[in-house]
Parts: structure tokens; C-alpha cells; sequence
């Protein structure tokens, strides 16, 4: 293979990100073929090394960079089945969501800006996947870091998205800071930062501390891919353009995470107590994601929860030592989580609201946005993991790692020794991702139909005022829920205008993943091959245990929707306040009714899981404010002591000056006088 392909494809976004940042706002013509062509030709590049790079088959090229007085940093390239595997997928969403942007910020005067900084954010993906060096791939995470930062803040005039991009940054932040310890530990026990020595030093048994090093790169982990506790700032996230959010969520900086560790995972499998603490840490943030995904109203929230829990679906089959069912997964989601986030942007756009219950007011909202809806249902149902959509066997071969870890039989395909993972970990990961397989469905379910179905915009619909449900389909919705966090974006778009291709093709391109990569992956068993070889097949056991508990929790919501629907239509309220609720926008008297089903089903847990269980609020509490009180007192200490003493200085250089001035009078006599007088004082004192 000639590696000038592979280095292109991390290189072309680059140079497309400098592009349209010096010729974006003197040609904004050219802003969108920059953004675009760069990252489609980037996408091609890595499906053509994949296809040469074929399967089974792995690829190491490296130059040193400089000395360090230890291990050297090289310029190192890595290519293998998951590279390979997870590029196209970068490649693939990157590129729709570059087309998608510019129809959804087609009127945005710093579309350049935005489009730059997504091209580099595909070029820092593309780094980390493809390095082969610890330190080159840690340059990569972090300008995915930063690029994340100035995309969420985009908005910067509001105050949402300002405090959200600060906030994902200094969380993610703070993983990484012992994250680069880990990497250097990890450095000096192996002798180098070279993935390969890495892992050689790995199998070897040469890493003398492997327990301390996994716990450490999990910490930046956990800020990367969002999972508890450091997982706080992806709903907030949703602050930033819909695109943006479909890249994150799907292919970029969430995945980062659970790629390094499926990368380095004979390293955490020499730790029993690592994998132990990564399912303990994936179990509470399927759980506790889901559960909050069912009680938001934001739109975008719901599916921001909702990536949150699948990432804990792959941390979870990586505690449980098998990296192929968890990279599957990973590939999976980002197809069908991308196809979400832009489906959302097109309903958002026609509602101009991201509150479902502000689109279940909104009469014919389906029918506007056909397209959108039917790629909508089809990620949805993916999410849920039915056959035959890829969701159901990236799911499925999760739940088969867990259940063979569970027995002892952990598929570690080589890697390590089957009695390196805990059976506990398998317990912890089998039964909360069934839970939670459950838990999705319900708030999937509850997704679709409060937006799309809802008894009130069809009731309206069915009256006959088809001229005024035109025009309530086009003008902003009455409002979200008062006491629901919700992420308002600024409306890039006109809601009174039919979306453009660029918004709708995208979505069917991702659909075809979406509906096929799982029967055509493992049909012939490529997919496998890809990888570690090992089988990606799901078992029966878990097969008829899964999918029954995602068909449980569809009919759960759909029979609590139906209840509550029931008692909308007779006019008694529904427990807990029956989603009576005063509206965002209109007097503070006026009400609506929402049948929401996510109120029934949680009962007492609506309230706490709508604000996250007060995590936000126990580290505001526990964090902010002394950060804050303690900025304070510096600022106090800084201000009225540090520089009274600094003016104090001032004043008295001052005050000395103007008596000296005093003294310059001009007057030659005077000046006599005092030289005379001088004189006098002198004399006198030496005589004396």
C-alpha cells in the first residue's frame, strides 16, 4: 500500500479546515466546496485503504519525531480492521454532515468558521484512528477537545450555548488530566509510546503498573465518551447546531473514547479491578441515562441521554474483554445515532421548537416532514435493537459478551486469558444492559409517538380548519414544559419553507447502514474477519431475552401512552399532575395538557430523572461554588490588597515628586540661599 493514501486521509480535512478559514468570508462561494470536498474525498480515501488493506491483515509505518530523553515520539501509523472499520465511518457522517450544514446554516454569517472547524474535527478523528503513537494520538484528542468547545459555543450570543461549550470543556478537561499521566506511565513501563510496543510490553507481562495506568485512562475515558460521573456535559451540549451534535454523537469525540480502550484493551485485561470499575461505571450510566432519556422534553436531549447509554452499552462489552462486539456497536450507533440527530434537525426545523410537546400541538407535523419521519422510525427502531436493523446485532453481540463473561467464557479472541475478566463484571454488564434494553425502548417509544401521533395536533387536524392547521405546522409551537431543561438553538432556518435535499438525502444515505451493515456484516462473516476473527453472531438466549425486553418496554410506553391519551380525551387529569404544565411562551395562567407517557411509567422518578438526579447540582454544590467563592476571595485579595500596596507605591512616588517640585522655583537667590545655607549646616556638623 502506498502510504501517501492514509496520510491524505487525516491531511485533506486539514488543509480544507485552513482553506476556508483564509478565503471564507473574502469568497464565501468557495466556504462550501472547501468544507465539502475535502471530507468526501478524505471519506473515499479511507474506504480505498480499507479495501487494500483487506481483512486480517494490519499495517505499521513510523518516523521519529524527536527525542524526548526516554521514549522517543514518532510520527506512527497504525492501520488494522478496527482503524479501517471505524474511519469510513468517520468518513461517511462527517461528509453527510458537512452537506446537511449547508442547508441548515445556509443564512449563518460564520458558516465559514463552523465549516472549518467540523473539517478539523474530522481531521483530528481521523489522527486518533489512524496513529500508531500514543503522544500523536493525545495531539488528536485534544483538538477534538477544542474544535468541540468553539462548535457547541457557535451561538455564542446566548447565554445557553456559551455556558454549555465552557462546561463540556473544562469536564472533559478534567478526565484528561490524569489521562496524560496514564499515557505516560504507560510510556515508561512499556519503554515506548508505540501502540504496538505497547501492547507487546502488554502480553509480555512487562507493565509493572497496569492496575494504576487502566484507572487512569479511564478518567479521560469517562470525560471523552460521557460516562458517569463525568458524563454531565453532553446533554448540555445540545446547546450547538443539530449537525454538530450528529457528529459528536456519532463518529467523532464520544467515540474516541471506547476506541482507545478497545485499541489498548490487553492492557486493561492484565487488571481484574479495572474492568470491574469500567463495569461499574457502565452499568450506572445505561441505567441512569435511560431513565432520564425518558422523563426529558427536549428533542435533542432525549437523543443526547440516549447516546450517553449506548456508549455504556460498549464500555460494557469491553468490561466484559471483547473488543469486537464493542467497536460493532460503536459502528452501529454512530450510523443510526447520525441519522437520528439530522432527522431531529429536519423536525425542528419545520416545528421551530425542540420541545416534543410543543410538536404534539403542531397538526400534520408528520406529513411535513415525510422523509424525516420515516428515517426517524427506522433509526428509532434501530435504537431499540429489532431485527433485522443493525442495531439489534450490535446490541445482541453485547449481550452475548456479557452473558459468556458472565459464565467464565469471556471472548477476549486472543487477547487474554478468559479468566482475565471478572465474572462479576459480566453479571454487572448482563443484567443493566438488559434493564436498560428495556428502559430504551420505552423512551424511544414514547419519542415517536408524543411527537408524531400525539391526539391533540390530530384531533385539531380532524376538525376541518386544514387553512389554520397549515399555518400553526409552520409557525413557532407553543412552548416546552416549564420545568424541563431544555437547549434552545437559534433557528438557522426559515420553518416556513420546505426543507432542501441537502437536509433530506442525508438521511436516506445513513438509513441504508442503518437497516443493513448488521445482516450484511455478518452474513458471510466479514465483519468478524475485520476484527479479532472471533464470532459476532448473537446466542439464542440472549437473542429471545433482548429483543423480549425491548418489545416489553415498546408495549409499555405505547400502553401508557394510550392510558394517558385516554384521559386527555375524557378530560381527567393523568397522576402526578397529568403533565398539566403552564406553557414557555402566553400568560402565566395559560395551560396544556401533554399525554406523556414517561410520567406514568416513572411514577415518583419523573422529576429527579428530568433534571439527571441532581448530579449538575450536587457538583455545583460540591465544586462551583468554592471554585467560585474562592475566585472571589483571590479576586478580593488581588483588588483591595495586592494592589493597594501597588497604588500605595504610586501615591507615594507622587506625593515625594511634588515636594520635591516645590523646591524648584526658579528663583536663582533661593537657590543660593539654600546652597549657602547648606554650606552653613555643613560646616557646623564637622566642627562639632
Amino acid at each position: 500500500m502506498n502510504l501517501a493514501l492514509p496520510a491524505l486521509v487525516p491531511a485533506l480535512p486539514a488543509l480544507g479546515a485552513a482553506a476556508t478559514l483564509a478565503v471564507g468570508k473574502k469568497a464565501p462561494g468557495l466556504a462550501r466546496p472547501l468544507a465539502i470536498v475535502p471530507v468526501a474525498v478524505s471519506a473515499v480515501l479511507a474506504l480505498v485503504v480499507a479495501l487494500q488493506l483487506g481483512t486480517g491483515q494490519a499495517l505499521d509505518a513510523a518516523t521519529r519525531l524527536t527525542p524526548t530523553g526516554g521514549p522517543d515520539i514518532a510520527l506512527a501509523l497504525h492501520l488494522d480492521g478496527f482503524s479501517s472499520l471505524i474511519s469510513v465511518l468517520v468518513g461517511l457522517v462527517a461528509t453527510c454532515v458537512q452537506v446537511y450544514s449547508t442547508a441548515y446554516l445556509r443564512k449563518d454569517p460564520r458558516y465559514p468558521s463552523y465549516a472549518a472547524l467540523v473539517s478539523l474535527f474530522t481531521a483530528a478523528m481521523f489522527l486518533v484512528v489512524y496513529s500508531g503513537d500514543l503522544i500523536v494520538l493525545l495531539v488528536g484528542w485534544e483538538v477534538m477537545g477544542i474544535c468541540s468547545y468553539f462548535l457547541i459555543g457557535h451561538h455564542w450570543e446566548t447565554e445557553d450555548a456559551r455556558s454549555a461549550s465552557l462546561k463540556a470543556f473544562l469536564v472533559t478537561k478534567l478526565g484528561d488530566v490524569p489521562f496524560l499521566f496514564g499515557i505516560f506511565l504507560l510510556g515508561a513501563d512499556a519503554g515506548s509510546f508505540r501502540i504496538p510496543d505497547v501492547l507487546a510490553a502488554a502480553t509480555d507481562g512487562r507493565l509493572g503498573h497496569p492496575t494504576l495506568i487502566a484507572l487512569l485512562l479511564l478518567a479521560g475515558v469517562a470525560g471523552k465518551s460521557a460516562q458517569f460521573p463525568l458524563h454531565t456535559w453532553l446533554p448540555d451540549a445540545m446547546a450547538g447546531p443539530t449537525p454538530v451534535s450528529a457528529l459528536i454523537h456519532a463518529a467523532t469525540m464520544v467515540a474516541a473514547g471506547i476506541y482507545l480502550v478497545a485499541r489498548l484493551l490487553p492492557v486493561f485485561l492484565l487488571s481484574g479491578a479495572a474492568l470491574v470499575v469500567l463495569a461499574v461505571m457502565a452499568a450506572v450510566t445505561m441505567i441512569g441515562s435511560a431513565l432520564c432519556a425518558l422523563a426529558q422534553d427536549d428533542l435533542k436531549r432525549v437523543l443526547a441521554y440516549s447516546t450517553v447509554g449506548q456508549l455504556g452499552y460498549m464500555a460494557g462489552a469491553l468490561a466484559a474483554g471483547d473488543r469486537e462486539a464493542s467497536v460493532f456497536h460503536l459502528v452501529s450507533h454512530g450510523a443510526f445515532k447520525a441519522l437520528l440527530f439530522l432527522a431531529a434537525g429536519v423536525v425542528i426545523h419545520a416545528a421551530h421548537t425542540n420541545s416534543i410537546s410543543a410538536m404534539s400541538r403542531i397538526p400534520g407535523l408528520r406529513k411535513r416532514v415525510l422523509d424525516a419521519y420515516w428515517t426517524m422510525g427506522i433509526a428509532l427502531v434501530a435504537l431499540v435493537g429489532l431485527p433485522p436493523f443493525s442495531g439489534f446485532f450490535s446490541k445482541e453481540a453485547v449481550l452475548t459478551a456479557a452473558e459468556h463473561a458472565a459464565n467464565g467464557e469471556a471472548l477476549t479472541n486472543g487477547l487474554g486469558p478468559a479468566s482475565a475478566v471478572p465474572e462479576a463484571a459480566g453479571w454487572i454488564v448482563l443484567i443493566s444492559a438488559g434493564l436498560t434494553a428495556l428502559l430504551t425502548a420505552a423512551y424511544a417509544t414514547r419519542l415517536f409517538l408524543v411527537s408524531f401521533h400525539s391526539p391533540q395536533a390530530e384531533g385539531a387536524q380532524a376538525a376541518g380548519a386544514s387553512q389554520a392547521a397549515a399555518s400553526q405546522a409552520v409557525a413557532p409551537a407553543a412552548g416546552h414544559e416549564a420545568d424541563a431543561p431544555y437547549s434552545p438553538e437559534l433557528d438557522e432556518a426559515d420553518p416556513a419553507t420546505a426543507e432542501p435535499p441537502a437536509m433530506r438525502w442525508p438521511l436516506w444515505v445513513l438509513a441504508i447502514p442503518t437497516m443493513g451493515f448488521g445482516v450484511a456484516g455478518l452474513r458471510s462473516d466479514w465483519l468478524p474477519a475485520l476484527l479479532d476473527g472471533g464470532s459476532l453472531r448473537p446466542s439464542a438466549v440472549t437473542a429471545v431475552i433482548g429483543t423480549g425486553l425491548a418489545v416489553v418496554g415498546v408495549l409499555a410506553a405505547y400502553g401508557a401512552w394510550r392510558s394517558a391519551t385516554a384521559r386527555l380525551a375524557t378530560g381527567r387529569p393523568a397522576p402526578a399532575d397529568a403533565g398539566r404544565v403552564p406553557e414557555q411562551a402566553g400568560a402565566p395562567a395559560a395551560e396544556v395538557i401533554v399525554a406523556d407517557p414517561g410520567r406514568t411509567l416513572l411514577g415518583p422518578l419523573f422529576g429527579p430523572a428530568r433534571h439527571g438526579f441532581g448530579v449538575d447540582r450536587l457538583y455545583h454544590a460540591l465544586f462551583v461554588r468554592p471554585v467560585t467563592s474562592a475566585a472571589r476571595l483571590v479576586r478580593f485579595l488581588d483588588r483591595e490588597v495586592v494592589e493597594t500596596y501597588v497604588r500605595g507605591s504610586g501615591v507615594g512616588a507622587n506625593l515625594l515628586g511634588r515636594a520635591v517640585r516645590l523646591a524648584q522655583t526658579g528663583n536663582a537667590q533661593t537657590y543660593l540661599s539654600a546652597l549657602l545655607a547648606g554650606v552653613v549646616l555643613l560646616a557646623v556638623l564637622v566642627a562639632v
